[in-house]
């Protein structure tokens, strides 16, 4: 049972986010033979503004 976690910064819209999880659920399936039905994707959306540093400085 695949599970596969996403972080990305909040803004994408919903079908943007179905789009991603189905080439992603596809690409699992097609590379580890995984039933399509047992592939889990977890989108944890972080905010913008306070949750990305680089270089010990936010961005």
């Amino acid at each position: 049972m695949p599970f596969i976690r996403i972080e990305l910064l909040e803004g994408r819209s919903h079908e943007q986010k179905q789009a991603l999880v189905s080439d992603i659920t596809e690409a699992v399936v097609k590379h580890t033979g995984a039933p399509k039905e047992n592939v889990f994707v977890i989108i944890d959306e972080l905010k913008k503004g306070n949750q990305l540093a680089q270089g010990g400085q936010f961005k």
